[in-house]
């Protein structure tokens, strides 16, 4: 079994006694599905389960070797090529193991690559350096690489402290802006717009701080989410309803989940 069976069984799905769905996908009609599996995998990553994830990336496997049959049907290239492709690409991103290039740790390797890309896109025409960063990436990924990539133009602040300083002037702003909405009720756009800048100040204060805001996003909501279902359990074993229960005890209840799950 491998990637000769995957692709064995993606021509028997879409042979002419195969399944009806499968022969009516295009590679747009699978991005949708392809996006849904990539963030199941990441769940799966983040549970530590090793048997979820080989699941998974069984899932994503499946996909990309079917959207590439897909465009070897219509003449372009198949898996094979993608993966040629991919490990040439890899090589040349990777002087320091591949040839006689010298880095001193990992800054020196992504400023080398980001160098490597920059020669490697010289010749596809281009307004902008941000033009490859893909629209649909979530909000907070899509923030973080535009500020990474406007960076290494020079275009940033000397520190972290400058960066931190930007985000309480962001935020006296919201707070002036959320006044005067609650005011007039005719300030929304702005009190949105502000918000959404006290949001990237904060993206730009995890990259100096070398951490990945979407990560750390993600770890924070998880455990909030993991604290609110215990302390929903606690209630309902009480033949409760949380919405009956006064603030003062869900306080007392998220307090003791704090400490039975750290």
């Amino acid at each position: 079994m491998g990637i000769d069976a995957v692709l064995k069984l993606i021509e028997t799905l879409r042979g002419q006694d195969g399944c009806p769905w499968d022969k009516q996908q295009t590679p747009r009609t699978l991005t949708v599905y392809l996006a849904e599996e990539v963030y199941e995998l990441i769940d799966a990553i983040e549970s530590g389960n090793p048997d979820d994830v080989c699941e998974e990336l069984g899932d994503v496997l499946f996909l990309i070797i079917f959207i590439a049959h897909l465009y070897r049907e219509m003449g372009h290239f198949d898996i094979k090529d993608v993966a040629a492709v991919n490990t040439e690409k890899m090589v040349r991103r990777h002087p320091h193991v591949f040839g006689a290039g010298k880095v001193a740790g990992t800054e020196e390797v992504l400023e080398q690559w980001h160098k490597i890309k920059i020669k490697e896109k010289n010749n596809v025409p281009k307004t902008s350096m941000l033009d490859s960063i893909p629209a649909t990436l979530p909000a907070l990924m899509r923030a973080y690489r535009i500020s990474e990539r406007a960076a290494k133009t020079g275009f940033d602040w000397n520190d972290i402290a400058g960066v931190i300083q930007k985000v309480e002037e962001e935020w006296a702003e919201f707070k002036s802006a959320l006044t005067a909405d609650r005011q007039t009720g005719e300030n929304r756009e702005r009190t949105d717009l502000e918000f959404g800048d006290v949001l990237f100040t904060l993206v730009n204060v995890a990259r100096f701080a070398h951490i990945h805001p979407e990560t750390a996003l993600t770890v924070s909501t998880k455990k909030f989410e993991k604290r609110f279902k215990h302390m929903e359990k606690v209630i309902l074993e009480n033949q409760q309803n949380i919405a009956s229960v006064s603030q003062e005890e869900k306080e007392k209840l998220w307090d003791e989940a704090k400490k039975i799950l750290g």
